[in-house]
């Protein structure tokens, strides 16, 4: 049971965390390859698409094919760049607003957020996923009755506005952004990420190891010192 005292503010992470790693690894990376041809070859000089475009290194922009061989590469070598997260974002667009993309939370998520929804305990989402795509994510989700779940959440964080999520300088600039929520200790950081647990800790916030069904196992080594909760129901949140 992760038993938490003088909580203010939840911070999440998303992949592993609140939906199956295999979401993000099997069904929305594939998509945005699968679309990226189609999306080159009709909106390469598109007023929308250039911002992408351009973000991206000059020598691997200068034709469409150039440009989607980067992307292959950078995406089989599983590379959290600040440019690709962004293009990955916009072509998964076209995937929720069609139907054909909706983010499977595991059970417990939706009733554990708005739960502390209603406790008036906000919600603030820091992932490796751009910004964006966070929202994207959280728009369209199968929780019924509301799939758009953005009212619930505060605050959005990424690599690009925080900084890497394994580095404690991280976690105090999200907390310095929001100081009406209090010091770090009354912040609560969830993540399957053990490094990214103890980053949090570090900066002197609260924080669970998230061990979902698809996650990768727990060392011994990992769980010392840590909290292990399979379910968000587990938690217990005293307010501060």
């Amino acid at each position: 049971m992760g038993e938490c005292e003088n909580v203010r503010v939840v911070l999440l992470d998303i992949e592993g965390t609140v939906c199956p790693i295999s979401f993000v690894k099997d069904v929305l990376f594939p998509y945005a390859l699968e679309v990226l041809p189609s999306t080159l070859a009709t909106q390469w000089d598109s007023p929308s698409f250039e911002p992408y475009r351009a973000a991206f290194p000059a020598e691997h922009r200068t034709t469409p094919e150039t440009f989607s061989r980067h992307v292959q590469d950078l995406m089989s070598r599983d590379l959290k760049l600040p440019y690709l997260k962004s293009l990955q974002g916009y072509l998964w667009l076209q995937g929720y607003e069609s139907g054909a993309l909706r983010c499977p939370l595991f059970p417990d998520v939706y009733p554990a957020l708005e739960s502390w929804h209603r406790l008036s305990i906000p919600i603030i989402i820091y992932s490796s996923g751009s910004v964006p795509a966070q929202r994207l994510l959280f728009q369209y989700t199968n929780a019924t009755p509301s799939a758009d779940l953005r009212p619930l959440i505060t605050d959005y964080f990424d690599t690009v506005n925080a900084g890497p999520k394994i580095e404690k300088e991280s976690y105090v600039k999200i907390a310095s952004q929001h100081p009406e929520f209090g010091s770090p200790g009354e912040w609560l950081f969830l993540s399957d990420n053990v490094r990214e647990v103890d980053a949090a800790k570090e900066a002197g916030m609260q924080s669970l190891v998230v061990l979902r069904e698809g996650n990768a196992p727990l060392s011994e080594k990992d769980t010392e010192g840590n909290h292990v909760i399979q379910s968000f129901a587990a938690i217990t949140i005293k307010k501060a």
